[in-house]
């Protein structure tokens, strides 16, 4: 109960003011359709595997693919209950828009990459307090 509550306040404090990304969604729909790809349906659990690392990277003050408990992408989803076969993680700061923080990553060799993996089949995305972004890409139970 009292992880729920913790969780819940984060989401309230850290989250909930930076909502509204939802588009990120539908422009990277909207890449892997240009390239012959399959949509991405929004996953809750990758959704807050990313919230978590948003959050954190906020409260802490740091940013990298490293949480601050030395946890990887992979440890993450698979405690919000993600069994995965595949998973990626994009990570950007200080872009103001969901349309800058994607086009930041489709710039990005890396970033674009996993965008427009052919193993990707869901995604999460959080947006946390000094416009710290998170989309998490993964395939389950393959």
């Amino acid at each position: 109960m009292r992880c729920d509550l913790m969780i819940s306040l984060v989401f309230v404090f850290v989250l909930l003011p930076f909502a509204g990304f939802a588009d990120i969604g539908q422009i990277l729909n909207a890449e892997r359709r240009a390239a012959g790809l399959p949509q991405l349906t929004q996953s809750e659990r990758l959704t807050r595997a990313a919230e978590v690392h948003a959050s954190d990277m906020a409260r802490r003050g740091f940013f990298g693919h490293r949480g601050s408990d030395g946890s990887n992408v992979g440890k993450r989803v698979r405690r919000a209950g993600y069994r995965f076969c595949f998973v990626a993680e994009n990570i950007a700061k200080g872009q103001q828009s969901s349309a800058r923080a994607m086009s930041a990553w489709m710039q990005s060799r890396g970033h674009r990459r996993n965008n427009l993996d052919r193993r990707a089949r869901e995604y999460g995305v959080a947006r946390a307090r000094g416009n710290i972004w998170v989309l998490v890409l993964g395939r389950s139970n393959c």
